[in-house]
Order: structure tokens, then sequence, then C-alpha cells
């Protein structure tokens, strides 16, 4: 138990704005460009980023090391190391031309409260991990909590030969540039056994400004929905001229259309049941190099991103999908070609944890909301591998994965201050 007072925590948060701005500053200069921030997975602006952690961490006086997937991790040694350790983290890449605070935000919070609860002469008990994620923004290699799973042991080898869609080189070469070692990865190497974990936290804006719409700055989390995907789907048709009538035509584009509507009602449905789930056509068009205003289109490619919070609700999803897909295929003469499927585990939020933030959230005087996550976050990989897991959101008006991401510093030492008070009774 704790002897910190709450008011003494939240002062000492407090006293840390100015190291939480400037820190902020410091990632966003070594990813900024012309249009927003782009820390690319295993590339330079990630790199540069775990660079600058590792030296705020050290400037701390935490243990730096680096893992086999080249995860960052700042630890506070506690009296007692065989106790299983507490990680706060969040990842440091970020999606092309995005924000400055997806996933920072979160390693920034746990260096904040680190240095809080140390200003205030604390002494942990137990290990304290400031973790920095590799790879969680799957847009780069198509593949789903890289870093995470790997510290876990959970990533399948197969994920090593996937490539990155810029460069083209494999996971394993950027992994290997950027320090990593991949080999030992295939072999099953791994640095976190999650009975070592007491539990995992992770502080996160929020995606959607569902916290502004409520006016509380900052939220508990209650679940990170799973999700399946479909990176690289086609529809195959017939190339025909424009003359030709509907009846011998077999155009992938109006298929496309059907089933882009046929998704949207699906989706109609379940909201009107209130069955939470979200459909995603990131990518939606036909082939540059082929199509034509004078050609009927063969060819149409499209992304899915379909994710819901229960298992079962995924599975009855996808099975649907694929109904509609034969549908429309009888209907318009043409051929679903759906590729490489990939997907992620429903992320169970822990209810004691949440609770517990909850509470202390009260203590605190901060009006706390509690909303489901509609994004996917490396807590689910820890969860799903067994580890007690939690997140506080942090408003943002104006989404998240765009240059326009924001966040009020004082929403975010309000959750820095959540989570510093949720450390102290569980490690000081």
């Amino acid at each position: 138990m704790s002897t910190l007072s709450t008011e003494a925590i939240r002062a000492s948060v407090a006293r840390q704005r100015a190291y939480a701005e400037d820190l902020f500053d410091q990632m966003a200069r070594c990813s900024q460009r012309p249009r927003g921030i782009t820390r690319d997975t295993y590339g330079a602006g990630e790199n540069a980023a775990h660079d600058v952690f590792a030296k705020h961490g050290a400037g701390l006086g935490l243990e730096i090391r680096r893992d086999a997937a080249a995860n960052t991790y700042a630890t506070w040694p506690g009296n007692d190391r065989r106790l299983p350790r507490i990680i706060v983290g969040s990842h440091l890449d970020s999606v092309p031309h995005g924000g400055n605070f997806d996933g920072a935000a979160g390693v920034v919070a746990g260096l904040v409260a680190v240095a809080a609860l140390r200003e205030l002469g604390a002494v942990p008990r137990r290990d304290l991990t400031v973790m920095g994620i590799r790879a969680e923004e799957s847009v780069w290699f198509q593949v789903s909590y890289i870093g995470s799973r790997s510290a876990l042991g959970t990533l399948p080898p197969s994920a090593l030969d996937a490539r990155r869609i810029d460069t083209g080189q494999t996971l394993t070469e950027h992994l290997a540039a950027s320090g990593g070692d991949p080999a030992a990865l295939r072999e099953g190497e791994r640095e976190i056994a999650p009975t070592d974990v007491h539990a995992f936290l992770e502080v996160h804006i929020e995606q959607a400004p569902s916290l502004v719409e409520l006016g509380k700055p900052i939220a508990i989390c209650t679940g990170i929905p799973g999700n399946f995907r479909y990176p690289d789907a086609r529809i195959l048709g017939r190339y025909d001229h424009v003359g030709t009538p509907r009846r011998f035509r077999r155009d992938a584009a109006t298929a496309a259309a059907d089933f882009a509507m046929a998704l949207d009602r699906l989706w109609q449905e379940h909201e009107t049941a209130g069955i939470p789930m979200a459909a995603t056509l990131g990518r939606f068009h036909t082939d540059a190099a082929a199509h034509g205003m004078t050609t009927v289109a063969g060819e149409f490619r499209f992304s899915l991103d379909v994710r819901a919070y229960d298992a079962a609700v995924l599975a009855k999803l996808e099975a649907r999908l694929c109904d509609i897909a034969r549908e429309i295929e009888a209907s318009r003469g043409v051929r679903f070609d759906l590729g490489p499927r990939a997907s992620a585990e429903v992320g169970i939020v822990s209810p004691t944890i949440r609770s517990e933030l909850e509470q202390a959230a009260a203590l605190l005087g901060i009006s706390a909301a509690t909303i489901g996550s509609p994004a996917s976050h490396d807590t689910a990989a820890f969860a799903s591998a067994g580890v007690p897991s939690a997140m506080i959101f942090v408003r943002n008006e104006n989404g998240s994965h765009n240059p326009d991401e924001h966040m009020e510093i004082g929403d975010f030492l309000d959750a820095c201050a959540v989570l510093a008070a949720w450390i102290a009774e569980h490690a000081i």
C-alpha cells in the first residue's frame, strides 16, 4: 500500500509539464515531414524516436536495454527483482503522414509517471519498465503487433518474410538494419514471459472524438476489438469496350460497388442491433496500369478490415461477407480473390485494473469516462498472452492517423496522474 497521497502525486505530475512538452517536441523533430509525422516502422523515423526515448530513460537513471525485435526497455529497478514487473508503454512508429501523439503519448506517459514518483522520493518494490514498442502500425508490413508479439514470443516466424509496402524489403532485412536479431526471433526467442508480468498498462490518445463529445479529459478502456483483414483482395472480371451491353459485362468495378454497399448495410444492421463493430475498405481502386474512361474494369483491388469486440461476432461477420461475395460472383459474373488473411484476437481488459483506474481517477478528482477502443493496440497482444492489461485514453479532438492529432497537455497529465497513482499502489 502506497504512503503517497493522491494530492502529492497529482502535483508532482503537474510539475513534469515542461519535461513532457520537451519530449514530445523532440519526438516530432526527429520525424517531421512536410505533411505530418512519419516514424516509419523499422526505418529512420522509428529508430530516431527510440533513440530519444532511450536517452531520456537513461537521464532518469533507468536501465536501458533492447531485445531481439529492437524494442526498447527503460527499467526502474525494484527492491525485490523476483517480483513480477509492471510494464507501461506503447508504440513509437506512426502511419505515413500521421500525428505526433498516436503511440508516443504512451511512452512519454510512462517516463512522466516515473519522473513524478522519483521526485516524491518513492522507491519501487518491484521493477517498473517503460517499454517503447516497435512496429504496431500494421500499414507498413501488413502484420499486426510485430514488436509486442515478438517480445512475448507469439509472432509467427512467417511474419519475418513480410515485405514493407514502400521499400519491398523484408521484415528480416529492416529488423537487422535497425539493430534487431531476426534469427533469434525465428528460433522463438522471447523477452517477456507473461508469468513475469504483474500488469501491462498503455496510455493512448483516443482515435475518435468520443471524449470531446462527452466533455471528458480521459477515459478508461472497456475493451479492444479483434479483427480479420484481407490486405490484398481482388475482384476479377473481364476488360471490355465501354459500349458493351450490360448483359455481357463482367464488370469488376460495379461488383466492388455492390460489395461496398452490402458491407455498409451489414454494419448498419449491427449498429441498429446495438452490436459494436467497424468495417473499412482502406484501399479501393481499379488497376491504374489498365483502367481508362472507355474501358470496362476487368480487375478491382481493395483491402478489408473488419473489427468487433466479440470473437463469435467476428466469425459470423466473416461468414456473412463470404456469402455476399458469392452472391455478387453469381450476379456479376466475376470472381473474388481475397488473398492472404490476417487477424488479431479480441483484447480483454482486466476488470480489476479497470476498476482500480476508475477509482484512482475519482480520488484524484479527474472526471473519466468509460469507452471501448475503436482501434487495435499492443495492449491486446499482452492480454491475449495472459497478461492482466488495461488502457487509459486521452481526449483527442481531431482523431488519429492524421497530421492534425490534437491533445491538450493538461488532459495528458490527467492520464499520467491516474497512471502514476495506480503504479504507486502496486509498485511503491
